[in-house]
């Protein structure tokens, strides 16, 4: 009988240790996609787009359930202007649903990259669950390092999206996409429940695991134009 109890821990154990580490993966992969799509030459994020932005969400692999159009469904981290507007909070973690990117060029997965532009749009992310375009409005983001951002489409979007996907990275509308908070991986990185208000807001202190993250965000953006 107590074998088999410390058997049933130990399964416990490795499982709570193989989600943790899961995150953790996720976590600096998607730290690798942002610092990969801000390195391209003259093909990455604008950056007085990146330094005006309220919070970054960072969804590494967005996989597709058809080809062109589909279900869609990923997870990924979102951090958000500390008070002040210099350096960014610890993540907190989202999964996105549905959606359609229209036409694309095809590849399994997908790396997604959004701007949050406005206080209503980081209002909308702080919620437990929304929709793009439905609940927050949505707009290819512009691409290339020195790209004009003074349209109407730029100024009044909530959200800014961009794909990336066989290495060709886009701005594309993402429209009907939902995104929820995933409080298993902010519980599998903090240590304890937390809801993405709670880490945003709350000022909870990033984890260890989230200094790379953190990091790529601070280095390319630490205060706001």
């Amino acid at each position: 009988m107590k074998r088999s109890v410390s058997v049933f821990l130990l399964s416990g154990a490795c499982l709570l240790y193989g989600a943790e580490n899961s995150d953790v993966e996720r976590l600096n992969r998607a730290a690798e996609v942002f610092q990969e799509v801000m390195n391209a030459p003259d093909k990455g994020i604008p950056q007085d787009l990146l330094d005006k932005s309220e919070c970054v969400v960072i969804v590494p692999g967005l996989k597709k359930a058809a080809f062109v159009v589909g279900g869609k469904f990923g997870r990924g981290f979102f951090s958000c202007r500390t008070r002040g507007g210099h350096g960014w909070s610890g993540p907190a973690a989202v999964r996105v649903e549905g959606g359609s990117f229209g036409f694309q060029i095809g590849g399994s997965e997908t790396d997604v990259i959004m701007l949050v532009m406005n206080r209503r749009g980081a209002e909308r992310l702080l919620s437990s669950k929304f929709t793009l375009g439905a609940d927050a409005s949505v707009a290819a983001g512009p691409v290339g390092r020195t790209a004009s951002a003074e349209t109407d489409a730029y100024m009044t979007a909530e959200i800014l999206t961009y794909s990336r996907a066989r290495g060709l990275f886009a701005g594309i509308a993402l429209s009907g996409a939902t995104l929820r908070e995933d409080l298993d991986s902010n519980e599998a990185l903090y240590g304890k429940k937390l809801t993405n208000k709670d880490i945003i807001e709350g000022g909870a202190a990033a984890p260890p695991a989230a200094a790379q993250f953190v990091s790529t965000l601070n280095k390319y953006s630490t205060r706001r134009g």
